[in-house]
């Protein structure tokens, strides 16, 4: 093992750490820019995007479900959920686990709308350079999901 393979000492790590952060928030703001430049998929707000990718992925699920998964606050989640229910691309449906928490099951134009954005998201990160291979590619995972772990504990509500 030589010093980059050596695991950083935390004086190390956390100004590297640091730089990662500064990174993910250009590339998600200049990612979501390029997207929304892109060919038009008629309303789909980043909020309403998000929603639309947990309901198609996983099922069907609640407001605060989603909120946990998202790191975001069950008021910003519903209003989002309203949002795609008023377009006909999710609905509320009762759930016999909880009564007062319906469960929100996405729709058939809600699959044809979120199918529709992904491929043009897969469209778009095809483009990446670097000749990156999947060893980079599950590090970078693997750092990320380290670096979310650790704010496991933060309340987003």
């Amino acid at each position: 093992m030589n010093d980059i393979d050596a695991p950083l000492p935390p004086d190390d790590l956390g100004p590297r750490i640091s730089e990662v952060f500064d990174l993910i928030g250009a590339l998600y703001r200049r990612g979501l820019r390029k997207l929304e430049q892109g060919e038009a998929v008629e309303g789909v707000s980043v909020g309403v995007r998000s929603v639309l990718v947990l309901l198609h992925r996983y099922g069907p699920m609640t407001v605060p479900q989603m909120g946990r998964v998202m790191s975001l606050t069950r008021q910003f989640v519903q209003r989002m959920v309203n949002d795609a229910v008023a377009r006909g691309w999710a609905e509320a449906t009762p759930n016999p686990a909880h009564q007062r928490s319906s469960l929100i099951r996405i729709t058939d134009d809600g699959q044809a709308v979120i199918t529709a954005v992904l491929a043009r998201e897969h469209a778009l990160n095809r483009q990446v350079g670097g000749d990156l291979t999947e060893a980079e590619l599950r590090a970078c995972v693997r750092v990320l999901k380290e670096m979310l772990q650790t704010f496991d504990h933060v309340d987003m509500d």
